[in-house]
């Protein structure tokens, strides 16, 4: 299935490779407070490491506006590797430049380096080859292992891999193997789970889903624009005007594999503590909002997960970060956990709800991209993928 050249196709002995890892964590107080992204890559290193090659590592973190800004410096992360691999971890402020290609030239076979930002250069986001060039020339052979950014054509993930002997990392390679075979050829019934807050960043998504699932199930503030295109009343709950006729055109095509909740709950503010009713999904009165899916809907969605063969779910059930309104997207994490279903979750808050559920070790896969699960899932080309060798 996976037809690109990985870190297992090439020597890499007394090398150094330059590896780009999706390292954008959250820090607070100067310390990582989530590392799953870091773990995930960890088999990469590990094996260029044991490989004998020199590691120099780089990626983005966070949205720097034009320039360096200590909030977004990766020194912390280096920190918190050092303390992973239990050996010390050096970090230079620059990814390119004298200091960077200073301190490459005397990296070791064996040894860490972490490269400071790769946003702090405007040029990266416009994957600027002048850029890319001065970032290969630090190294022998490129690594990509950021599957979280390999939907992006910047000069640290597509750009740099035109001047470098390009491969993949066990990462990309994993993410690709099971999100590629979901699309392709999954074990059916393939079942899709989407939820979140809009139709508008999924449009491609649920087209090419409709096509290739046997079910689409839909929660999340998504079925509110759906509910709406069917005229339904949806009282003060979001929605997007500018997709009912989408909504309207998606509810025509796929009529036989599209399936909205049946009840919802709903709640008389967007507040933790606002008064939850639980009512049919037809129906919502003035002033009250839907937040959640309901407990019917929680046992249908269930029953057709239970025979499923795959399934892929992204985006929660409703707003799963207030305690009363999260029923919904844990019913659902259950459902997915107890299925004997080949599962992938796709990204972002569906990650989260799953870890917040404790259920993170009955999921196949959890993917550690939202928005490059997003573009696969879509049947899109990822730019990242599409410049490293071929086999």
């Amino acid at each position: 299935m996976f037809k690109k050249k990985s870190v297992t196709d090439i020597d890499v002995k007394g090398k150094r490779v330059l590896v780009r890892v999706d390292y954008n964590v959250p820090i607070k107080d100067d310390k990582v407070t989530d590392d799953t992204r870091i773990v995930a890559a960890m088999p990469t290193l590990e094996y260029l490491l044991e490989h004998s090659a020199a590691v120099i590592l780089f990626s983005h973190l966070g949205r720097p506006k034009g320039g360096p800004d200590p909030k977004y410096s990766l020194k912390p992360v280096a920190a918190h590797l050092s303390g992973l691999l239990g050996k010390p971890v050096a970090f230079v402020d620059d990814c390119v430049g004298p200091v960077a290609e200073a301190a490459s030239k005397a990296l070791k076979s064996g040894e860490v380096l972490v490269l400071e930002n790769t946003r702090f250069h405007p040029e990266e986001e416009k994957n600027d080859p002048e850029l890319a060039k001065k970032m290969a020339s630090l190294a022998d052979v490129y690594v990509n292992d950021a599957f979280g950014s390999a939907h992006r054509a910047h000069a640290s993930t597509e750009g740099v891999a035109h001047y470098l002997p390009a491969v993949a990392g066990f990462l990309m390679e994993k993410e690709i193997q099971y999100l590629g075979q979901a699309i392709a050829d999954p074990k059916r019934p393939f079942i899709a789970i989407l939820g979140g807050a809009k139709i508008s960043d999924k449009i491609g998504v649920i087209r090419n889903l409709l096509t290739k699932a046997d079910q689409v199930l839909i929660g999340g503030g998504m079925a509110n624009t759906f509910f709406k295109a069917q005229g339904y009343s949806v009282g003060d709950s979001l929605y997007e005007e500018e997709a009912l006729e989408t909504a309207q055109q998606l509810l025509q095509s796929g009529t036989l594999n599209l399936y909205l909740p049946i009840d919802v709950v709903i709640g008389d503010r967007f507040d933790a503590e606002a008064e939850k009713k639980i009512i049919a999904a037809a129906s919502v009165p003035d002033g009250w909002r839907i937040l959640d899916i309901g407990p019917k809907t929680v046992i249908a969605f269930g029953k057709t997960l239970a025979g499923a063969g795959t399934i892929v779910w992204n985006g929660p059930m409703g707003v799963f970060e207030f305690p009363r309104f999260a029923e919904g997207t844990v019913g659902v994490a259950k459902a997915v956990a107890a299925s004997k279903a080949v599962s992938i979750i796709g990204g972002g808050d569906s990650v989260a709800a799953i870890n917040q559920a404790g259920l993170a070790e009955q999921i196949t896969h959890i993917s550690t991209g939202g928005g490059a699960s997003l573009e696969m899932l879509e049947g899109l080309e990822l730019p990242g993928l599409v410049a490293l060798q071929d086999k």
